[in-house]
């Protein structure tokens, strides 16, 4: 079977990667190769914030039998001493933080029952809690999802256009769609297209966040109109942002998946989308979705192995979502089991009452938790960053008539900034802290 790295040699000569020398990533990649060869099943950690230099690393490390881990460049130490803790590396490539290289303790040297033939990529996941585990993939399980992402959307090359981190998932996807498929690719920071720095993409498929969605709109909507679709993930989209950029017709495709799936395994087309269909599509070819009480459960061929180091030997994975399937087959997510607040008696997700608050228009981010209550068992907190100087009664007078009373919020905090990561999810732990802070609670439930 072809490696990785004879497949980029293969479209080396193509310009299948837009604004980068092909060329220089085909000769980076080789001597990154030829460095691992020198090691029998080594543990690399790849760190690198330059997309060239990452590409090449991680082509090269899915080329040998080896630990490949996925991380984040601008981690802090406490992130470091996190992922030090579980292995001790043969090889770093990029910026990291070493000096728990040689103070780590109860590391792991490898994945328990893993083939040391084998090569495992460990995608770093658990953000939202601030305690970071690693999503352990194959090649395998990643070219899974790239099929079946090609099947659904009836494609046979897949030109992608990467705004999003390679060392997460939804940014890793877009480089194996396109190389696996032979189609171009675009990497582009952030920043770039926010200062308005515009490339033809026409037939390209993008992947965005909500926050990042909100940000385009609508000053750029003639320039997301050329996208054949666009991917948006990571985190919940809300209804207002979502009825404007139906106004707009953009090709909007909301997704659901997460690292342990390989990416999305449901996805709502565009068409159904720009007719008024909501939730998040229906399932992809390479997946199953069975919903028990409104519990989730995976099977998918893209379906990780475990959580570094432990091997998962179900054939199933059921995740904190809560949703149903309507009778056309399109997934609906409503919320998750561990952010559901009692309070009262009823039950009441985050989410809807985020989705009301935000169509007030009166804040630009929002976030909605529940803490400890005597009277009510939970009391419903919104932690809000105000657009201008608006105050919290001026929010409640807005919000008036769209929720039912017992999803009032009860406490108001206002922020500057919410603990958000680049994928727009948000730290819970540091929600958390903000709360207890401003309201001087001793214990917080989500």
């Amino acid at each position: 079977m072809a490696t990785p790295l004879t497949l980029l040699e293969h479209w080396a000569k193509q310009s299948w990667l837009i604004g980068y020398d092909a060329e220089a990533l085909l000769q980076l990649a080789q001597q990154r190769y030829q460095e691992l060869r020198r090691y029998s099943t080594p543990t690399i950690f790849l760190a690198e914030s330059d997309p060239l230099h990452f590409l090449a690393g991680f082509v090269a490390a899915c080329s040998v039998p080896c630990r490949v881990f996925l991380c984040n460049p601008n981690w802090g130490s406490s992130e470091w001493q996190q992922v030090f803790q579980l292995a001790n590396p043969t090889v770093i490539w990029g910026k990291v933080t070493t000096d728990y290289a040689t103070n780590a303790f109860n590391a792991s040297q490898g994945a328990d029952g893993a083939d040391e033939h084998s090569t495992l990529i460990m995608i770093a996941t658990g953000g939202t809690s601030g305690n970071i585990r690693f999503a352990m993939h194959t090649w395998e399980t990643l070219s899974a999802s790239v099929q079946g992402f090609q099947n659904y959307f009836g494609c046979d090359a897949v030109h992608s256009f990467c705004l999003l981190p390679l060392y997460h998932v939804s940014g890793l996807m877009q480089v194996m769609r396109s190389l696996l498929s032979n189609g171009k690719l675009i990497i582009l920071p952030w920043k770039a297209v926010e200062a308005r720095q515009r490339l033809e993409a026409e037939g390209f498929f993008l992947s965005l966040v909500p926050t990042q969605l909100q940000r385009l709109l609508p000053s750029s909507a003639s320039w997301l109109c050329q996208f054949r679709a666009i991917l948006l993930g990571g985190a919940p989209a809300w209804d207002a942002l979502l009825e404007e950029a139906r106004s707009l017709r953009l090709p909007l495709a909301p997704t659901y998946g997460m690292t342990e799936t390989a990416s999305q395994i449901a996805t709502l087309k565009p068409t159904d989308f720009l007719n008024d269909q909501s939730g998040c599509g229906r399932v992809l070819p390479h997946a199953q979705i069975e919903i028990l009480n409104h519990k989730i459960s995976i099977q998918s061929q893209s379906l990780m192995l475990g959580y570094y180091p432990n091997f998962d030997q179900r054939s199933d994975y059921q995740p904190d979502d809560l949703g149903y399937i309507d009778k056309q087959g399109f997934l609906h997510i409503f919320g998750r089991e561990s952010n559901k607040i009692i309070t009262g008696g009823e039950n009441v997700f985050p989410s809807e009452v985020e989705s009301a608050i935000r169509s007030t228009e009166l804040v630009k981010d929002i976030a909605v938790l529940g803490i400890r209550d005597h009277t009510w068992g939970q009391a419903i907190v919104a932690v809000y960053v105000p657009q201008f100087k608006v105050s919290s009664s001026q929010v409640q007078q807005r919000l008036d008539g769209k929720l039912s009373r017992y999803k009032y919020p009860k406490h108001w905090i206002a922020v500057k900034q919410l603990p958000r990561n680049a994928q727009g999810k948000m730290n819970q732990g540091q929600l958390q802290q903000v709360v207890m802070n401003a309201l001087n609670h001793s214990q917080i439930l989500l």
